[in-house]
């Protein structure tokens, strides 16, 4: 049975685990038949990844997205390597613990440029050189949270960074579907136990609370997350551009 993504490169950054979301994201897109290529930030994280795909045989390139120039050699290498590719989901964010836990009023600014540095440039950076590699039609893809625009409880810094990376879908949305036709597009996961989430200060009340606000008691997983983003890289989504997607079952219609 022919699956909505036949035929698709599609390049995912920032799998850490089997419990990450963007590891739900490749299952859902394998699935539904793209080809996947993924990308690690260093040696460490290689190691990580080649456990995890044990059983699966998929292409991966280096990219630590803390310099432009990793970046535009990377996306140089997967065109040599699979010619242009069809779309990327941007799964990347960082903010050292003392910036996390110690309240915006006390963010410094080293800690401030890191966090904006690698949450939310490095969407610009990579929307840059993997827009010049990708199909007309393509799609861009990157991973908020509803922290972006409400003040949720010790999330701090990360909030002020997925607000930027908001900002950044909508003009890379205007700026690239005009001279290229590709979509740029958010999704907006709901709370998840992931190894991201590990590193929120009560990241267990953050977890309790959010599933308590949903409309039927349950988390959603990083599959479902890959489910809606199957939809948005595909055809299916052609007219859905600028756009944040709610993938939080319905906590956002309550906080």
């Amino acid at each position: 049975m022919a699956g909505i993504l036949d035929g698709k490169k599609i390049v995912v950054m920032g799998v850490a685990n089997k419990k990450s979301i963007a590891w739900g994201c490749v299952q859902a897109l394998m699935d539904q038949g793209a080809q996947v290529i993924l990308t690690y930030q260093n040696d460490r994280m290689k190691r990580s990844l080649d456990k995890l795909l044990s059983d699966v045989d998929l292409q991966m390139f280096e990219c630590d997205v803390a310099e432009d120039a990793n970046v535009e050699k990377t996306f140089t290498a997967i065109h040599e390597s699979v010619g242009n590719i069809d779309g990327v989901i941007h799964a990347i964010a960082y903010a050292d613990k003392d910036t996390l836990e110690g309240g915006v009023k006390n963010v410094k600014k080293d800690g401030f440029n890191l966090a904006q540095d690698v949450s939310a440039y490095s969407f610009i950076s990579v929307s840059r050189y993997a827009s010049a590699i990708m199909n007309e039609g393509g799609s861009i893809l990157t991973l908020t949270y509803i922290g972006a625009v409400r003040a949720i409880p010790n999330y701090n810094m990360m909030g002020v960074a997925k607000a930027a990376l908001e900002a950044e879908v909508r003009y890379l949305a205007a700026e690239l579907g005009k001279k290229q036709n590709i979509r740029v597009n958010a999704i907006s996961a709901g709370a998840i136990k992931t190894l991201a989430v590990t590193g929120i200060k009560h990241h267990g009340d953050l977890l309790k609370m959010s599933e308590g606000f949903t409309v039927n008691g349950k988390s959603v997983t990083p599959m479902d997350v890959g489910k809606s983003a199957s939809f948005l890289l595909s055809d299916l989504a052609s007219g859905v551009t600028g756009d944040i997607i709610y993938v939080d079952n319905g906590v956002h219609l309550i906080v």
